[in-house]
This record gives C-alpha cells, sequence and structure tokens, in this order.
C-alpha cells in the first residue's frame, strides 16, 4: 500500500466529487477510524482495485445492487471481490429479485456503479453482508465515487451497516 494519496481528512477532500465527500461524512459520524483514500487513478472492479492496493481480491468488499420486485427497493450485498452473488440465496432472504441498471443504482444509492458504498445511501437499502468477508482481517469498499476506498474491518462493515451476515454466494 505503499504511494497511497492522503487521507480524506484533509482540506483537499473538500475539492473531492460528492459522494466522496458523503462517504467520508458519515464514516466521520459514526467514528470510524479510518478516513478514504482518493486515489490517482479509478478502480471500478475488484481487481483493479485490489491491485491499486496490494492486497488480495478477495479483501475488496464488492457492493451488488439488486432491484426487490415486490416494492422496487433496493437491496445491496457486499462481498469478497473473489467470490460471485448467488441471486438465488439472495431472494430466498428478501423476495424476488430483478436487475438494476445504473440509472436505478444511482438514484437509491446516490452513487454511481463502480463506486457504490456501503454507507451513505441517499434512501434505506436493504443490506446483506456474505460471510466470506469475515476470512480477512482487513477489508476495502468503494467510498462513493470509483477513484474512492476505505479500510475496515468485517466487524466494522457489519456495525456500520446494521446488516445481518450471510451465506450469500456461489
Amino acid at each position: 500500500m505503499n504511494g497511497l494519496p492522503a487521507m480524506a481528512d484533509t482540506p483537499e477532500c473538500e475539492q473531492r466529487p460528492e459522494g466522496f465527500q458523503a462517504v467520508t461524512r458519515a464514516l466521520q459520524v459514526a467514528g470510524h477510524p479510518h478516513a478514504p483514500v482518493f486515489l490517482d487513478a479509478a478502480v471500478r472492479t475488484s481487481q483493479q482495485a485490489a491491485d491499486a492496493l496490494g492486497i488480495a481480491v478477495g479483501q475488496i468488499a464488492k457492493s451488488v445492487i439488486f432491484r426487490r420486485r415486490s416494492d422496487d427497493a433496493a437491496v445491496l450485498v457486499v462481498t469478497s471481490g473473489d467470490k460471485r452473488v448467488d441471486e438465488h440465496k439472495v431472494a430466498a432472504l428478501v423476495g424476488p429479485l430483478g436487475r438494476a441498471d445504473a440509472q436505478f443504482v444511482k438514484e437509491k444509492t446516490g452513487f454511481s456503479i463502480g463506486g457504490v458504498a456501503p454507507v451513505a445511501h441517499v434512501s434505506p437499502l436493504v443490506t446483506l453482508v456474505d460471510r466470506e468477508l469475515f476470512r480477512f482481517t482487513e477489508i476495502w469498499a468503494a467510498a462513493g465515487h470509483p477513484n474512492g476506498v476505505f479500510r475496515l474491518s468485517p466487524q466494522q462493515l457489519e456495525a456500520l451497516t446494521g446488516a445481518p451476515v450471510h451465506d450469500v454466494v456461489v
């Protein structure tokens, strides 16, 4: 992780995109010990993020959004970057699901695909955390922008989101 840019608690944070600022504020309010980092290049995939941070791809807390058919609610599943979400397992927990397009994701979360954070959404989401993240002591999640990431533990993710932990991967 050598060469990472300055942390988000510097004055330059105010010059960052709104999504990144929203996540920074939410983490500060929650008393999270690690401010988001704004990387030099966008990391829209788990592999890109892992490469930029010098970590295993499984340590990336990947955000996947679905649309619940019964009420059009956004369902956020946070899992390891090296795993694939099993839509049937998620549906068994929250009800039948449909695909979420980019407009739906932006409208419900406030973030664009590739930067969906597990916190600071513009509307309430149904959130699930996959237990596979608990293989690691340290993970990294998107911070509201494709260039933004923040460090946390799986336990901190569970506490920040208030989400239940389940087996939701293939």
